[in-house]
């Protein structure tokens, strides 16, 4: 059963797996570019820091073979330079580790990222079990791996062994020479050799960061019924998306009753639909629903428009067409432009007659505004119904 559920995982690992994984520690990480780096590096490294090297050596052998008449009257005196070489070696070595560290972190990074997680260093009674261990180390997967660290070392040593072979007198060389000028050219001779190892560590890592990578999506890949699992999960409760959806509606019912006082005009028809409207020439292209409701929401609709002072106009047909035509917070189609701009003249009107304390012009007439015939649902009803009697 286990293996044919393997064998079912064809589905590449959707964004919240591979998340998952991340989390617990499983990212593409190329041990070659991490090689890389750190000899890349520790030669640049290493080449910068020559001269330095080289005094400190001086230093170092000089404190180290000296010996004199002091030393004899007072032997603890071989204590205290030994104290100071094991002091000064360590300062160096602390440093040489510190680069290597450094180095490392950054071929991880350049490979997988930087993901922090302590997941993949918790105990785990699976981690214990030896047929799990021997099941991880002859896979496929493995076997690749270790195959091409093998097949690195192996050019690697063959590479050490021919620079060997061939710089054999060079290096012997420098036995002959004053400490300085030996390290400097033991120095030269093993940057050759470094270049050559620079080289297969380069192959290698170009070829190894993709492999990790189309190992690790191997290895996540998931079945059809994970997945569905995993939407499932994502997706929820069908109640609670049931109420989240009622939440919704009622905070957009709530924010689109905020704006009906700032509206310029509401349409009714006239106890059915209400529609709000609004323009602003300096923000908005054309008129913009900004409310609409049916029934019981028409008629709060209808009251909050009268207690805030906004015009509200009877235009069944006008109504009609805007309550199903237009979207909230959406400007009204074309074709009902004349007709809205009709209303909104009178709007206007009916605004500088209030403020001039002036007679109120009269309503616009509904049966002259220009309302497509095609966009009132009344009339596409009625000639359905029509249709069917034929």
């Amino acid at each position: 059963m286990a293996d044919q559920g393997a064998q079912d995982r064809h589905l590449p690992a959707t964004d919240r797996k591979i998340e998952k994984a991340r989390e617990e520690g499983q990212v593409a990480r190329s041990r070659d570019l991490g090689h890389l780096a750190m000899v890349a590096g520790g030669g640049m490294a290493l080449l910068a820091a020559a001269p330095a090297l080289s005094d400190w050596t001086e230093r170092l052998l000089r404190t180290g073979l000296r010996f004199d008449a002091q030393t004899l009257l007072r032997p603890e005196l071989m204590l205290e330079r030994l104290a100071a070489v094991a002091f000064d070696s360590a300062v160096v070595l602390a440093l040489i580790g510190a680069v290597a560290l450094v180095l490392a972190l950054a071929g991880g990074l350049g490979s997988g990222g930087w993901n922090w997680t302590l997941k993949a260093i918790e105990p785990k009674a699976t981690k214990l079990n030896p047929l799990n261990g021997l099941k991880q180390m002859f896979s496929g997967d493995q076997m690749a791996v270790t195959g091409k660290s093998c097949l690195l070392a192996l050019i690697l040593g063959v590479i050490g062994a021919v620079v060997l072979v061939l710089r054999v007198d060079a290096f012997a060389a420098a036995l002959s020479m004053d400490l300085n000028a030996g390290f400097a050219h033991a120095l030269s001779e093993i940057t050759a050799g470094l270049g050559l190892l620079l080289l297969a560590l380069g192959a290698f890592a170009i070829v190894d960061v993709p492999l990790q990578r189309l190992l690790l999506a191997r290895r996540l890949r998931m079945s059809f019924k994970e997945v569905k699992d995993e939407h499932k999960e994502v997706e929820g409760n069908p109640e609670v998306k049931v109420q989240l959806r009622h939440r919704m509606r009622e905070m957009s019912r709530r924010r689109m009753m905020a704006a009906v006082p700032k509206a310029d005009l509401v349409v009714m028809n006239p106890t059915h639909y209400a529609v709000a409207l609004k323009y602003d020439e300096a923000t908005m292209g054309a008129p913009r629903v900004v409310a609409k409701g049916a029934d019981a929401l028409a008629l709060r609709i209808r009251d909050l428009a009268r207690e805030h002072g906004v015009p509200v106009l009877q235009a069944p047909a006008l109504a009609r067409a805007l309550y199903a035509h237009t979207e909230l917070d959406r400007e009204v189609p074309g074709r009902l432009f004349s007709a809205v701009a009709q209303v909104l003249a009178w709007v206007y009107q009916l605004r500088t007659a209030r403020l001039n304390r002036q007679a109120e012009p009269p309503a616009p007439e509904v049966d002259r505004l220009a309302v497509p015939p095609d966009l009132d649902p009344h009339n596409s009803k009625a000639s359905t119904a029509e249709g069917a009697q034929v």
